[in-house]
């Protein structure tokens, strides 16, 4: 947290002391830090130097970031994270503006657009104050959605039903949102008992190929991993927040078993397997 009272430096090195109260900045301060940002005479240099395709990658990060905040129930934490993803909208949208392609309002305006075709059982007549009296179940909005978003892909003329699922996602997410959209057309086993079957098969299958080549293995282990992503989908779950689950859960262990160790005045790379397996299992235990 800021100091109530700070030292600045003006461009022409000038030291002097300034108040900050505390002030609740607007969306229009946003978007005036940004610009500012950009400007060729006394912005600031990183921010000059970048384009769309430099800065998609720290997208990617905040994302991470803020759902890593979320998990934790970080809420103070969370607020900065969001901050950070808007930051990264608003980057984005500045350097839209300054090519001519879009700029702020035609993000909101295509966003608002967008929220009220896909919930036309909320907005009647695609109105913002519209009211309508249907009584829908999760189930139909789910259903109403998907065929919205269909109507959407023929219209941007994308040829085929997993034209538009973007290769950058997490191949988890990415592959349990490829399952789902061929469960649409009926691509899909018809009860779990199945895909529990299906990984069974394909654990064989590695078995077959850990005395063939690499590249086999490598793909069984994928066909394994996908069946997987199946599994949690038809019970019910998302296989990349189920992931993060375990993977958590497994970092909580193991840094139990590092205290353990530390408060003995021990290292984890100085015990036998033997030893650290006991440890484990004591972790497992209180974690």
């Amino acid at each position: 947290m800021l100091s109530p009272r700070c030292v600045c430096l003006t461009r022409g090195s000038k030291v002097t002391e300034t108040n900050t109260e505390t002030r609740a900045y607007q969306l229009t301060d946003l978007l005036r830090v940004m610009e500012r940002l950009r400007e060729p005479d006394g912005g600031c240099p990183w921010d000059l130097a970048q384009d769309f395709r430099s800065i998609a990658p720290s997208t990617l990060e905040e994302a991470y970031e803020l759902v890593d905040a979320i998990e934790h129930g970080d809420y103070p934490h969370m607020a900065e994270e969001l901050g950070d993803v808007l930051f990264q909208v608003v980057f984005y949208s500045q350097l839209g503006r300054e090519q001519g392609v879009f700029d702020f309002e035609d993000i909101v305006s295509t966003l608002v657009d967008k929220l009220l075709r896909r919930h036309p059982h909320v907005f009647a007549d695609g109105e913002v104050e519209g009211l309508t009296a249907a009584d829908v179940s999760v189930g139909e909005v789910k259903q109403s959605w998907e065929a919205i978003k269909k109507q959407e892909r023929d219209g941007r003329n994308l040829v085929g039903l997993l034209a538009d699922i973007p290769l950058a996602l997490p191949a988890l997410s990415r592959a349990q949102k490829i399952q789902k959209r061929a469960a649409q057309v009926g691509f899909d086993w018809k009860h779990i008992d199945g895909v529990v079957e299906k990984l069974d098969e394909e654990l064989k299958e590695y078995r077959e190929a850990i005395a063939q080549s690499r590249d086999r293995q490598e793909d069984e282990i994928g066909d394994l991993l996908f069946t997987c992503v199946n599994l949690a989908r038809h019970a019910g779950f998302d296989a990349e927040a189920a992931l993060r689950r375990a993977t958590a859960k497994f970092e909580n262990r193991f840094q139990t078993m590092e205290k353990e160790l530390g408060e003995r005045g021990q290292r984890i790379d100085e015990l036998e397997l033997a030893a650290l397996q006991s440890l484990w299992q004591k972790a497992k235990e209180r974690v």
